[in-house]
């Protein structure tokens, strides 16, 4: 009679604890796909923090009456294709990434022609508007970075528990997808070309 409710119990027992893992695992997922969201809403305030301090930056600028209008033009460009690329961090694709990391990529270009072409008027570089804001973005440039590091942390760590055993198999069934990196530009290796018009 003992053995007719033992074996019984023992399988209450086993489904009870693959219950109890497959809560833990499916809640461990939740936590590590809420830390990638939260992570990538942070990177994305630093990319709209860049972008709230270019209007002024360009307005400072343009108090130099001989500056070069297409390089201002080109910064005010960059920065509308920028901010008109949203990103649902719950619906991240690959694409979508690489779409948002280029337009983001185009802005760095054209700031760092812009900072580049300033050398030329010094002027300009010594007004304290100009030097505040040319701080200003020097720390924010370093808060992307330190963000865009700390997303991939989050989202390798989460992109590890989605494709790790047990934890797979709970990704697998309720739908926890990986999520993609932010990656180098390719182009970045290579330092952008100035051109002063002088030969």
């Amino acid at each position: 009679m003992n053995q007719k409710w033992t074996i019984p119990a023992i399988a209450v027992g086993v489904l009870a604890i693959s219950a109890l893992l497959l809560g833990l695992s499916y809640n461990g997922l939740v936590g590590s796909r809420e830390n990638v969201n939260n992570a990538l809403s942070n990177l994305q305030s630093q990319y709209q923090r860049r972008a709230d301090l270019i209007p002024n930056l360009v307005n400072t600028v343009k108090g130099a009456a001989d500056f070069e209008q297409s390089t201002l033009t080109q910064v005010t460009e960059a920065r509308a294709r920028a901010t008109s690329i949203k990103i649902d961090a719950a619906d991240a694709t690959p694409e979508q990434i690489q779409q948002y990391q280029q337009a983001q990529g185009e802005i760095s270009t054209a700031l760092g022609r812009l900072l580049a072409v300033t050398e030329n008027y010094p002027t300009l570089r010594a007004t304290e508007a100009f030097r505040d804001l040319q701080s200003q973005l020097e720390g924010t440039e370093n808060r992307i970075t330190v963000a865009r590091n700390d997303f991939n942390s989050v989202a390798r760590g989460y992109n590890t528990k989605v494709q790790t055993f047990p934890t797979n198999v709970v990704a697998g069934l309720f739908g926890f997808d990986k999520r993609p990196y932010f990656e180098a530009d390719p182009d970045t290796g290579r330092a952008p070309t100035v051109d002063f018009g002088t030969n």
